[in-house]
Formats: structure tokens, sequence, C-alpha cells
């Protein structure tokens, strides 16, 4: 196992550096210049020619990709071109929001999927299971933002219940801090309940029809005690493995709803930063998200091993 993750991690460094080199060519190579949108529309072609040297624009692509990558063998990942401020700082500040909401969203998914997973293949052709296909259809159809406004509409505008927008640090009150993060969380939650609930539904009912199910039943074993002790324990590795590309797919899905919710986190500093051209935070945040992919597929290879004994690396 240690040999298989260094080799893991060797891998990585490769698929970063390609991950790299994609990001700054696509991002110099796109329309759009940060000396305009600094300056405004007004400014004169000399203004603009000085924005640019500033920022280390004026010199050829390959000479400000290897100042950027020095930089980022050293630890810098670089200043913005709009704020000025440290790339690092700006992505710490706003990692707590996305983190909480990437944790609820999957905790919430996982908590509520699975049992109804397990109902569903439990009862199989009946109107239960269907009743759950259906819902899971709608849920991983139907985009995230109007399934956002919906929430709000109901929650926030018609009952009250909740507010419509903001973020709330857990140090300032832990009320205020979960509220601020339900809409939020369903919103994002809806899609992910729906795909592992249609993963363990499936894999429950493979599993179902095994001979060793057939021997638990025979041997007087509850129906409660077969479907989660049995069925459930050997359908474990594709659920884990969807549950782990659910938490990949996160990092696409809190631009739209940090957006919609007014939450600062990462999805709206990534959002920010493509309008306004600032190449540092784009080429930063996507190195994060790709590093985040490769450690997330990591985890699920080990998994593996632990949850069935005949998987060996």
């Amino acid at each position: 196992m240690p040999i298989f993750l260094l080799r893991r991690l060797l891998a990585a460094i490769p698929v970063l550096a390609m991950v790299a080199v994609i990001v700054f060519a696509l991002l110099r190579l796109s329309p759009g210049d940060p000396a305009i949108i600094l300056a405004g529309d007004g400014a004169t072609p000399e203004q603009l020619n000085a924005i640019r040297a500033s920022m280390g624009l004026d010199k050829p692509v390959m000479v400000q990709f290897i100042v950027w990558i020095g930089h980022l063998l050293r630890g810098d990942l670089g200043t913005s071109l709009i704020s000025g401020l440290p790339v690092a700082g700006m992505i710490a500040d706003r990692f707590g929001p996305t983190l909480a909401l990437c944790i609820g969203t999957i905790v919430i998914a996982v908590a509520l999927a699975i049992p109804v997973g397990i109902l569903a293949a439990w009862q199989q052709g009946k109107l239960l299971d269907r009743l759950v296909m259906a819902a899971s259809v709608v849920g991983f159809s139907v985009p995230g933002f109007i399934i956002g406004y919906v929430l709000i509409l109901l929650f926030a505008r018609w009952l009250g219940w909740l507010p419509v927008q903001g973020y709330q640090p857990i140090s300032a009150a832990l009320w205020p801090f979960i509220e601020r993060l339900i809409l939020p969380t369903l919103t994002l939650s809806t899609a992910y309940i729906a795909l592992i609930a249609r993963i363990v539904r499936t894999s429950v009912i493979e599993v179902m029809g095994e001979d060793f199910i057939r021997t638990a039943r025979a041997k007087g074993m509850t129906e409660a005690a077969v479907l989660i002790r049995q069925a459930l324990g050997n359908a474990a590795v594709p659920i884990v493995t969807i549950i782990g590309v659910s938490i990949a797919m996160l990092i696409g899905g809190v631009v739209v709803t940090e957006s919609v919710f007014n939450v600062p986190g990462l999805g709206r500093l990534v959002l920010e930063a493509v309008l306004a051209r600032d190449y540092p935070i784009i080429q930063a945040l996507i190195l994060l998200f790709s590093m985040l992919y490769v450690l997330i597929n990591l985890v699920i290879d080990v998994l593996y091993s632990l949850l069935d004994p005949r998987i060996r690396y």
C-alpha cells in the first residue's frame, strides 16, 4: 500500500503540470484584457500600456509562464491583478464558507440517499420504488439555480423561516451560521441525493440476487439485517465510488449555488476572477481544484481495499 500511494502521488505531478500549462495557455489566448477592466473604457492607450507593464502582461507569454511557474514552485500563488492582494490569502479567506457548504451537502446527501436507495431496492417494482425513481430523475434534471429560487420563494419569502442570502461564520454564533447554510445546502444536495440514491438502489438490487443473501434469509436473519449488513455491505464499493465522484462534482456546483445565495466562498471567487480576467486567481483555483480531484480519487482507491479484501494494489 505505501508503494501504491507513493506511485499515485508521483503520477499526479505530470497531471498537475499539464493542467497548469493548459490553463495558462487558454487564459492568455481567450479574449479579454484585465487592463481594460481595471482602467475602464475611457482609458488612453498609454494608460493601458502602463497598467499592462505594471502587471507584467507586456512580456512575452513564455516569459510570463516561466515567472509564474517559478513563483509557484516557491509556494507563491501570486498577487491578484485587480485587488493587489496575495492570492493565497484570498483563497484562505473564502475557503471556510465553501468547506462548510460542501460538508453539509455531503452529509445530507449521504444520510438521505442511502436509506432511500435501500428502501427502493427492497420495494423493487412497487409504488415506493417508482416514486423514488421519479423523484430522482426530477432532482437530477432540474438545474440547481431553479431549485434555489424555489426554496427562497417558499421558505424565505412566503413562510419567512430562513434568511434569503448571506453567510455568518460559526465563530460569531452557531444558529445564524446554520440557518444561512440550510437553503444553499438543500439546493446543492438535491442532485446528489438523486444520484446516490439511484446507485444505491441499483447496487443493492444486484447484490440481493446473490446466493449468500438467500443463505442469510434461510438462517433466519431479519430482512432489515439482510439489507443493511449483507446487501449494503457488499454493495459498498460502487456506493463509495459515487460518493467520491459527488464530492468532486461539488466543485462545479458551488459556483452556481454560492452566486444564488451570495455565499462568499471559492465558487464566488472563481466567478469574480473570471469576470475580471484575474489570471493569478483563476490559475491558482484551478490547480487547487485539480489537486482535490487527485486526492479524492486516491482516497477512493484506498477505501476500495478496506471495504473489499479481495482488492489489492
